[in-house]
């Protein structure tokens, strides 16, 4: 059994304190953001996580990638659609995961054990279509969410030959509502995967009961849902556990709704129930969402706590 993060963590964004550091400010090329994803990194491996992520400290899940993708802006803190959808202007995480995966190396001592390393994670184009405004060139949702998908087809695969992570993940939370079709959302997932060569991830947030044995149908290696916020899933997936019998299982134990550390009792006893369903080589243990709100300190005591739990069943 393994442990990751489903993505962002509290952000501290120090402003430059050593005369390096302020020279490169001077000349508009100091990055506050670079020792809040070593601070993030940190944290995580301290707590115990196996599968890191760079903490997605930059920005929103939409933005943070659609900032570089032609044919959207960025008006008023929203995404726009506003002509047709093309591949992004640059990398848009690479050098993040890259220095996050250098933090890893130096924490471990030069090499990173096996069954430990970092993570991709690319906000998902029916997410991000669905979460935008169409002001113009697309007459439907559904034509800009293949187009999307192809423009962050350049992501993953620039992730996978440069980063070389444990797998990518790909967050899909609209999946659950019931305002995606599900066809286009499949074959929008089915482009990010195609000649993949590492494992792919969807992470899916919600109540699963209506979209379950959709989203059990899509083209990724594990599927990733929240358990400890969200009581009816862990039904779901009891009961429908036969059609995801082929894939791992990212199982959110601990609850990242509410700013507090869960209590251990609640999470060993919904970890073992998961054993049960699923078995604990198809598991990989994460908190139901990412943890930004979360005041750094809660955050870090939710990942020890999951990770206290992971070592005693691995």
């Amino acid at each position: 059994m393994k442990s990751t993060v489903v993505g962002s963590f509290p952000v501290e964004v120090k402003q430059p304190s050593s005369t390096k550091d302020k020279l490169l400010n001077a000349f508009g090329a100091y990055d506050p953001f670079k020792e809040a994803i070593k601070s993030s990194v940190i944290s995580q491996l301290d707590a115990g996580v196996d599968i890191i992520s760079d903490g997605q400290v930059r920005g929103d899940m939409v933005s943070i990638f659609t900032e570089y993708i032609p044919g959207m802006k960025i008006v008023d803190g929203n995404t726009e659609i506003i002509s047709k959808i093309r591949n992004p202007t640059q990398e848009i995480s690479v050098k993040d995961l890259q220095y996050a995966k250098k933090v890893m190396k130096d924490y471990f001592n030069g090499s990173i054990p096996e069954g430990k390393g970092v993570k991709g994670i690319i906000t998902g184009p029916n997410t991000i279509v669905h979460s935008s405004r169409i002001s113009s060139f697309y007459k439907n949702k559904e034509d800009a969410i293949i187009d999307l998908a192809h423009s962050l087809k350049f992501e993953v695969d620039a992730i996978a030959k440069k980063v070389e992570p444990v797998y990518i993940q790909i967050d899909e939370p609209f999946l659950s509502t019931g305002m995606v079709d599900m066809k286009t959302a499949r074959e929008a997932i089915g482009i990010l995967h195609d000649g993949l060569e590492i494992p792919l991830a969807m992470h899916v947030c919600g109540i699963l009961k209506d979209a379950f044995k959709d989203i059990s149908n899509f083209n990724v290696d594990i599927l990733d849902f929240e358990f400890a916020g969200n009581n009816v899933n862990l039904d779901v997936l009891e009961k429908n556990a036969n059609l995801v019998s082929d894939k791992k299982i990212g199982f959110g134990c601990v609850d990242s709704s509410v700013n507090t550390v869960d209590d251990i009792a609640d999470v060993d006893e919904l970890v073992l129930k998961a054993i049960e369903i699923v078995g604990k080589d198809n598991l990989i243990l994460d908190p139901d969402c990412g943890l930004r709100r979360a005041p750094k300190d809660v955050a870090f005591e939710k990942l020890r706590l999951m990770n206290e739990i992971k070592d005693k069943y691995s």
